[in-house]
């Protein structure tokens, strides 16, 4: 018998570590380093700006998700408060940044694995793909525990830097590039060594660091006991961005002065070898190798769920839509896998440029459906006050923090266009939108 329904398999450390990997990887791992030498140590304030911003785009989503029991994920919410044209925009959006993200993250597990044995980087790749791509056809639990370990190594790095930072604080630790001390902060250039326009451009990255938090909706229609999880690690997600963000950053900047950080290198890697780790460049590889791994996993869950739900609209091939005997989308899952694997090869015709180009549109995207969050948001406060007066999760200081968010979004859009190595990101990502909104006019709006 065929399977029609997703199967609530997902447990309670499963959503609150998927909901930590979220928040943290490659942005932080690989992308820190150039947003640091945009904004000097004014990053933190830079994270900690859109960390803020993102956690109320989280509680709108939390809120929307309990509002109703059928809602699978951000499209149906859409589907209900913007209409089916915007619902199948989104949809598919969401489907390409998480596309785009994944075929960088995979080429990137190749490019880690040469670190130890001297293969061709695609094939410790396809050997990924393969892997991730079997356990996720199983159940939905594999794809939870793949993401529990992956996001605890993740976790535990940050921590042992952490610690090792305060340590080093503590006994004033003296490195080739002078002291630990809090001084390094701002015995540089001050806060702002480059000024706001430095300041303004490191935007784009710390978005994009931040992409994969709205994983813990995506997986709601998975969620066991989704009105108790759902919420709990929402409301955790401002926690883990003052430790695992700011906190990190601040410890990384105390032991490095921000102009001995190479954006070209891990800050990560350039810490541990600092204080005199000789394993630290394999120890950081093997970290930042899981994380790419981690992203290239949530990349192909979200991935295959958006195409499920999509066909359950009727806005994709109702092949889609289909369940494997485990309640998997083994069709959706397929086809992601496929287009991810074939898309690869893209990274390696601009290795310089792949990386700024990826998540500049990533971001772009992102900023799209988070978007579309806050003003579904913003209608169902008006829409249904039955509803937010039953509600038990409602989002604070709404609709006005909702209209501040979408102005700081439209703000970073225009600084991305403002820069130079994001302008040509920036000018081709309409296209996508124009395309996408011409095949919803071909298909004749249907649903």
């Amino acid at each position: 018998m065929a399977q029609t329904e997703l199967k609530r398999e997902l447990a309670n450390r499963h959503v609150q570590l998927i909901a930590i990997g979220g928040t943290i990887g490659t942005g932080l791992f690989l992308g820190s380093g150039r947003a640091i030498e945009k904004a000097g140590p004014s990053i933190m304030l830079t994270y900690l700006i859109v960390g803020i911003a993102v956690f109320f785009v989280m509680r709108a989503l939390g809120e929307l998700l309990l509002s109703k029991a059928g809602y699978q994920s951000f499209t149906d919410i859409a589907e209900d408060y913007l209409g089916p044209r915007v619902a199948f925009v989104t949809g598919w959006t969401y489907w390409f940044c998480w596309i785009m993200t994944a075929m960088a993250d995979v080429i990137a597990v190749g490019v880690y694995v040469q670190y130890w044995f001297d293969i061709p980087q695609w094939v410790p790749a396809v050997v990924c793909l393969v892997v991730l791509l079997a356990l996720n056809l199983m159940t939905v639990k594999n794809f939870g525990e793949l993401e529990f370990w992956f996001a605890l190594i993740k976790v535990v790095t940050i921590l042992a830097l952490i610690g090792l930072g305060v340590v080093l604080l503590i006994i004033g630790f003296k490195t080739d590039a002078g002291s630990v001390t809090v001084r390094n902060l701002w015995s540089h250039g001050g806060i702002f060594p480059n000024g706001v326009s430095g300041f303004l451009f490191s935007f784009q990255m710390v978005v994009f660091a931040y992409v994969g938090v709205e994983l813990v909706g995506v997986s709601a229609a998975e969620t066991a006991d989704p009105e108790k999880n759902i919420p709990s690690a929402i409301n955790k997600i401002p926690l883990r961005i003052l430790f695992f963000y700011v906190g990190a950053l601040f410890v990384l900047l105390c032991i490095n002065p921000w102009t001995e950080l190479s954006p070209a290198e891990s800050p990560f890697v350039k810490t541990f070898t600092l204080v005199g780790i000789p394993i630290a460049a394999g120890v950081i590889n093997f970290v930042v190798l899981t994380s790419a791994a981690s992203a290239c996993n949530s990349g192909m869950f979200s991935t295959s769920r958006i195409l499920y739900n999509l066909s359950r609209n009727k806005q994709a091939s109702p092949r889609l839509g289909k369940l494997n005997r485990n309640h998997v989308p083994g069709n959706s899952l397929l086809i992601s896998t496929l287009v991810i694997s074939a898309g690869a090869l893209l990274s390696k015709l601009l290795p310089d440029r792949a990386f700024d180009v990826v998540t500049t549109i990533s971001a772009i995207c992102f900023i799209w459906v988070w978007g579309v969050v806050l003003v579904s948001h913003i209608l169902y406060k008006k829409k249904q006050p039955a509803l937010q007066t039953a509600s038990k999760f409602k989002a604070p200081f709404t609709p006005a923090v909702n209209y501040i968010v979408l102005a700081l979004f439209a703000a970073i859009l225009v600084i991305m266009l403002i820069a130079d190595d994001t302008r040509p990101a920036v000018l081709f990502t309409p296209v996508w939108f124009i395309l996408i909104f011409v095949l919803y006019a071909l298909r004749g709006g249907k649903r």
